[in-house]
């Protein structure tokens, strides 16, 4: 189960088989480097070109980077840029004799809510070919003009692991809303983004492995 944690970022839940009771519990990262291959990026707040993924240098997560993932209205705003939304299907290399889980993900961007509007970010993970989780819902709420940052966790004794020997790909799906609520959309414009000007805002993602066990 999953614990939000508020600091005004965003969540992680999979779904997968159990994984063997034989498996060894260290959580230790293969030696050997991990290659994510982006299989496919579809929704409107991640344009072709605008999403891209980068394994850590030690194997113990990967980041997500966002240059154009903004939810917004008012002025200056389409009728349908309240929403985006970005769906990601990553296929992890793994070396061999080993399988992992996602244990935690870090989400950060920036909002500007006028008094009366609100915001939400939302975000579900799953193995291909596995029942989608619900999602895990994180909201913002106007006057508020700065940077946010939340952290979801999921407990080691829920951690869901790719299946051993298994090809199946890393599916993220996220989201994000605005609702003017109460606030003069004439005049003013409230978003929500999960990047920046500079495009150093990314999503990171802390994986946990196992060892498969010996066959």
């Amino acid at each position: 189960m999953f614990r939000p944690v508020m600091t005004v970022s965003a969540a992680v839940a999979l779904l997968a088989t159990p994984f063997s009771s034989e498996a060894a519990a260290e959580d230790v990262p293969p030696p050997d480097k991990i290659v994510i291959d982006v299989v496919s990026v579809n929704g409107s707040g991640c344009p072709a070109g605008t999403a891209n993924v980068t394994v850590s240098p030690d194997n113990t997560a990967f980041t997500v980077s966002y240059s154009n993932y903004v939810a917004q209205v008012g002025v200056g705003a389409k009728p349908t840029d309240f929403r985006k939304n970005c769906q990601l299907s990553l296929n992890v290399h793994v070396p061999q004799g080993f399988t992992y889980a996602v244990a935690r993900a870090d989400y950060r961007g920036f909002a500007r809510l006028e008094k009366g509007a609100t915001g939400l970010e939302r975000a579900n993970y799953y193995f291909q070919g596995m029942t989608q989780t619900a999602y895990v819902n994180h909201h913002f709420t106007g006057p508020l003009n700065d940077n946010w940052q939340t952290s979801d966790t999921t407990d080691i004794d829920a951690l869901i692991y790719h299946p051993c020997g298994a090809k199946r790909n890393f599916n993220i799906n996220t989201e994000l809303r605005v609702d003017a609520g109460t606030s003069d959309t004439t005049k003013t414009t409230s978003l929500v983004a999960m990047d920046s000007t500079d495009g150093n805002i990314s999503t990171l993602y802390h994986f946990a492995w196992k060892q498969c066990p010996r066959r």
